[in-house]
């Protein structure tokens, strides 16, 4: 049985009129979006500051932090009160800290893998969140190519903690978005196959038009 799957834009630039104008070209089309902040150590260019990231009030936000010491930048992130805050298991700091006080602050918390980490060395990560990210494509760009074999990462998860919440990061587009739907996703963020496109809502409705079609995958 395929569960029902989220197509969660995402926003990724280092321009405040950029974040401005992406923000609302999206406004028209969904609710649900992943802003993507990066600080230049834990990926190879910065994005803008998490102290410039603002969202419109009807937003269910998600943030992706890929930092090397996400509890530098926890006391904004709480502020803002983002749905979601997701965090990257390969940070250089233990995570549980920064977790425990999203949790406490009512912030949904989540944990990104690399291509490179197996699930089962998280595990302690894996067993306290509500999301799990797997992360698929060139850290910190949109536009790169989805490393399909992630996929494997799936039922691992999923038989480690059935109820928690996955997500797909990394080159999903209409070439592959109907083989992720039926990999037992929750939510694939999207980037570029939106954010490059002529008519960004369009595109936006192809995709979710796309994975609701039934037959093989091939």
């Amino acid at each position: 049985m395929i569960r029902t799957v989220s197509i969660v834009p995402t926003i990724l630039t280092d321009n405040k009129q950029d974040f401005r104008a992406q923000v609302e070209r999206i406004n028209t089309f969904t609710r649900r979006v992943q802003i993507d902040i990066t600080d230049g150590i834990f990926t190879p260019t910065a994005t803008l500051d998490v102290t410039n990231i603002w969202w419109p009030k009807n937003w269910t936000a998600d943030i992706h932090l890929m930092a090397t010491r996400p509890s530098e930048h926890l006391d904004t992130i709480l502020k803002l009160n983002p749905a979601l805050c997701i965090l990257h298991a390969e940070a250089s700091e233990d995570l549980m800290p920064s977790l425990k006080a999203l949790k406490e602050a009512g912030i949904r918390t989540g944990v990104a893998l690399l291509p490179t980490t197996f699930p089962g060395y998280v595990k302690h990560y894996i067993d306290v969140v509500d999301h799990v990210l797997v992360f698929a494509g060139q850290i910190g760009v949109q536009g790169s190519q989805a490393d399909m074999m992630q996929m494997e990462k799936i039922p691992l998860i999923r038989n480690m903690k059935p109820e928690v919440e996955i997500g797909w990061d990394g080159g999903a587009n209409m070439s592959n978005i109907r083989a992720l739907a039926h990999a037992d996703l929750d939510v694939i963020n999207v980037g570029s196959a939106i954010a490059r496109a002529e008519n960004p809502a369009e595109a936006f409705q192809e995709l979710v038009a796309e994975i609701d079609k039934n037959g093989v995958v091939l």
